[in-house]
């Protein structure tokens, strides 16, 4: 039977970013499971901002239709995102918008979102950990017909949640993740299964 395959990405590609520290431990934790994992950064990805008229006078752009097909061929995704003023910051919100205009790839359709699962986990140098932005998160990608599990984590002090090694260094949020990681491969396998 083919292993569920999981897709991890930050919300942020500034260097040093929390959020990528924190998609790294992820991404490291479900290496150890049974599970194929792809670690992709959005700058890999650049999308100009969303736009209808856009859309209608060029198409849409071949960085979202890459995004898309990604999304469209992972069992899940894992998103981490950071604050901006108690939100999403742009650059996942325009991802995201721009994927949840794709449905087909020439003849084949595709469905980046509809009822696969997500994981969500936010990070910040805050005592919140980006909670706000999480709770957004996830209404959006629920909305957008996505299974996000109840398991989540809003990393809070970042800056010295780390370890040298890039692992979380605190018992209670490598314990919170290392559950979070398990079950998200528990329930991708057992969908695989149906």
């Amino acid at each position: 039977m083919r292993k569920p395959a999981i897709l991890v990405f930050a919300g942020s590609i500034r260097s040093g970013a929390f959020s990528q520290q924190t998609a790294d431990a992820y991404a490291a934790q479900l290496a150890g499971m049974e599970c194929e994992v792809t670690r992709i950064t959005l700058a890999d990805y650049p999308l100009p901002i969303m736009d209808e008229d856009l859309e209608e006078e060029k198409g849409i752009p071949e960085s979202a239709l890459k995004l898309a097909r990604l999304f469209d061929h992972h069992d899940a995704l894992v998103v981490v995102t950071p604050e901006y003023n108690g939100s999403l910051p742009p650059l996942l919100k325009n991802a995201i918008d721009w994927v949840s205009r794709v449905s087909s790839d020439g003849d084949k359709p595709l469905a980046p979102y509809r009822d696969k699962l997500a994981l969500v986990a936010s990070s910040s140098n805050g005592i919140m950990g980006g909670y706000s932005a999480l709770t957004h998160l996830r209404h959006i990608l629920v909305r957008l017909g996505m299974q996000v599990l109840s398991e989540q984590m809003a990393l809070g002090k970042a800056g010295s949640a780390f370890n040298d090694m890039g692992r979380l260094s605190g018992e209670r949020e490598a314990g919170m993740l290392e559950k979070a990681c398990r079950s998200l491969v528990e329930k991708a396998t057992l969908l695989g299964r149906a």
